[in-house]
């Protein structure tokens, strides 16, 4: 059965498109059904209801232009990752007659078709409007026909010199079938006939980006930028010499990345995941995008070919194919085209370099850290490097959910081993997209004879812990690290996350028995003192707080929910969130991208704002807030409020106690909510508008303002410092 995809009107400036579903109303006795499907927004549409966040930035003149450019690139990339895991999944839950929140997965489908075609269209438009402006600044980016001959002569000179020989053509006859296509590879379906013949034939050409090729050839000292696959095309004459090139065409597909990573035994994990990695490569085909001048028999051919079931599935592309490689030109150096350089600090209570870190643990409690304003070398990495080497450091026991190529806090491990200090890594194998890095990272630490766990069956550790124990004179004390982002020393300059450093005793014991589950799988009914592990008590947890806010509010109290998080998409949990908000309780959502409860529905949840803060950095902190009668409670750690975090992950939140680092989280979150630069707001339909306010639209947004704060307190704590009385002998 096909889809046919209804794309949804396009929204005004400054808004995204509306959910399809109508809002709720109450019934005639003023109640509201909770268990209504229509209450539940669809986590398809509200995740790519982000992308169109993201795509305003992208169109957005107050941004620089190769920021621009590269928002732009952000919502390429994201569409390709949609495809293979959230498509894939559908697809897979249509084949299985299996359907969420009221929808069957064709209704589900049909809508999600309907706005990526909206966003698509969108896309081009936003790339043909950035082209003009780029050129005004003698940057091009096109084609090789809009070359004059001599340039088009010195491409071809480097063609041959730098790629042709990486170029191999593939022509499909009786004797050579059609071949495998690689997944997001581009190609050419080129046409060719011999000489004085009417009878033509096909030939395939994969354009050989990646693995160090660049997308783009560039020329007249790096100011125009031809994408290869033009190039290539403009040199078909050097793979089929002598033969007629009767037409050409570009194309991509897109193949299914929702496989189940599962195993029985823990022995068998490893050679189990890298078989479903070589699986992937020929998963099912999820998505075929053509350029639109290709010819329609050969579109309806590679289609046949490529084995798509739904002409859904098939997207013309007008112009480039594959937005994503725009951030090889957003990458330019150019400085007035990109925004202002940005140096993380190092954290105030670590300025001084020469102090101990655990020092400054043992004598401040705890301290937070906040990435990427301040330095993830100078805090996280610092405490890895200090505990590899200090002779009083026993143990050291680490998450490894994603890390980069390059890793350091790996290389600390390793340096750690070397010293002769117990080190357990706990590496998570089946981190999406990150399994063939993440088994060479477990190879190579076992190499070095540290013991490498590859957490709980049945379960991903998504949690990011450190445990550091140090031999110190009043005995064994455990230093801690819990955080909500990867230890990545890339995205660390790019997402912004939070880290608590601590030696409290509670939190260490805590910690501990984490890793021992971590390490075993037998988990007895351990009593957590302080942290919240996901899927052991986390859900529960959460549950308790929020109908304590309620219960509150019913005693004549104030009720006041604050979170912050990448998703809310568990149903239950929205669903308890509206219960709350029926009872009065003040609730307020900043959620990155996938949420699920509607605001502002008079007699369910007029008192619920969500917000959404799309700007410079990622947003991937988490950090909840119940205000409890005055005994307030704040926590972070990694997990959002969905089905995945809460009952099939390792997650932990910890609790941040100390005054002064509730201070901090205070500003983040007042900074946030009341942000009218890079702030939007969701309306009871699902879709956003913008907060930014015409008589304040030159302040500055979430990000700046935070900049700022982590620079503000650097520099006093430079000057505590420097004032600092010195001893002499």
């Amino acid at each position: 059965m096909d889809i046919a995809a209804i794309t949804p009107e396009v929204p005004p400036p400054g808004e995204t498109p509306p959910d399809p579903r109508p809002v709720p109303e109450a019934d005639e006795s003023g109640e509201i059904d909770l268990d209504s499907p229509d209450l539940y927004l669809n986590r398809q549409l509200t995740w790519l209801n982000f992308n169109f966040r993201v795509l305003a930035l992208a169109s957005d003149p107050r941004v620089p232009l190769l920021e621009r450019l590269n928002f732009l690139a952000i919502v390429g990339g994201n569409l390709d990752e949609f495809f293979m895991k959230r498509i894939g999944g559908l697809k897979q839950q249509a084949a299985a007659g299996v359907g969420a929140d009221g929808r069957t997965p064709q209704d589900e489908l049909e809508e999600a078709y309907g706005m990526i075609r909206l966003l698509v269209e969108q896309q081009r438009e936003v790339l043909t409007e950035l082209q003009v402006r780029l050129e005004q600044h003698d940057l091009v980016i096109c084609e090789v026909d809009r070359l004059d001959d001599a340039a088009r002569e010195e491409l071809r000179q480097r063609y041959v010199d730098e790629v042709f020989p990486l170029v191999t053509p593939h022509v499909t006859d009786p004797a050579h079938p059609f071949p495998a296509v690689q997944n997001l590879a581009l190609n050419l379906l080129v046409t060719l006939r011999p000489p004085d013949e009417d009878k033509s034939s096909l030939a395939l050409v994969k354009v050989p980006t990646g693995g160090g090729v660049p997308r783009f050839m560039s020329i007249d000292d790096g100011s125009t930028f031809v994408p290869l696959e033009s190039v290539v095309a403009d040199n078909l004459d050097l793979l089929f010499p002598g033969l007629e090139i009767v037409s050409f065409g570009c194309f991509r597909v897109t193949r299914n990345a929702e496989t189940e990573i599962e195993s029985e035994h823990a022995e068998d994990l490893l050679t189990h995941v890298e078989t479903k990695l070589h699986s992937r490569r020929l998963a099912p085909i999820v998505r075929l995008e053509v350029g639109d001048d290709m010819d329609p028999a050969h579109r309806s051919m590679l289609g046949t070919e490529l084995g798509l079931d739904r002409a859904a599935d098939l997207f013309e592309i007008d112009g480039m194919i594959d937005l994503g490689d725009l951030a090889e030109i957003a990458a330019l150096e150019i400085p007035n085209l990109r925004y202002p350089p940005h140096q993380p600090v190092d954290p105030p209570l670590l300025v001084d370099g020469q102090r101990s870190v655990f020092d400054v643990i043992r004598e401040n409690g705890s301290l937070l850290t906040h990435h990427p304003y301040e330095s993830f070398s100078a805090s996280i990495e610092r405490f890895l490097a200090e505990a590899s080497t200090d002779p009083d450091v026993r143990a050291i026991k680490m998450t490894v959910y994603r890390t980069s190529a390059d890793s350091p806090a790996v290389d600390f491990l390793i340096e750690a081993a070397r010293n002769d200090k117990q080190v357990t890594a706990v590496v998570e194998l089946k981190a999406r997209f990150d399994e063939a890095a993440n088994i060479r990272w477990a190879n190579q630490l076992s190499a070095y004879g540290i013991h490498v766990a590859y957490g709980v069956m049945g379960l991903k550790t998504h949690c990011k812990a450190i445990l550091v124990v140090r031999q110190e004179e009043d005995g064994l004390r455990r230093y801690v690290h819990v955080g909500t982002g990867n230890y990545h020393s890339e995205t660390a300059r790019v997402y912004s996350d939070l880290g608590l450093l601590t030696c409290d005793e509670d939190i260490g014991s805590d910690v501990t028995g984490l890793f021992n589950y971590l390490t075993t799988g037998h988990s007895p009914r351990r009593n957590y003192k302080k942290i919240l592990p996901a899927p052991l008590i986390l859900a529960q947890a959460l549950i308790k707080k929020i109908d304590r806010e309620r219960q509150i509010q019913e005693a004549g109290g104030q009720g006041l929910i604050q979170l912050k998080m990448n998703a809310l998409e568990d149903p239950g949990m929205v669903r308890k969130l509206y219960e709350a908000a029926r009872a009065g309780v003040r609730i307020d959502l900043i959620v990155r991208d996938t949420c699920r409860l509607r605001p502002g529905i008079p007699g369910l949840s007029d008192g619920v704002r969500v917000f959404s803060v799309v700007g410079r950095f990622l947003e991937h902190g988490r950090i909840y807030y119940f205000r409890n009668g005055g005994e307030e409670e704040y926590f972070i750690g990694s997990a959002d409020l969905m089905r995945r975090n809460l009952a099939n992950r390792v997650e932990v939140l910890a609790p941040v106690e100390p005054e002064g680092l509730r201070d901090e989280l205070r500003f983040i979150l007042d900074t946030q909510l009341n942000d009218t630069t890079s702030g939007w707001e969701m309306r009871p339909d699902g879709s956003y508008v913008r907060r930014a306010d015409p008589s304040r639209a030159a302040e500055p947004g979430t990000h700046e303002r935070l900049i700022a704060w982590a620079n503000g307190r650097h520099r006093d704590a430079t000057r505590m410092k420097r004032r600092r009385p010195r001893l002499t002998g």
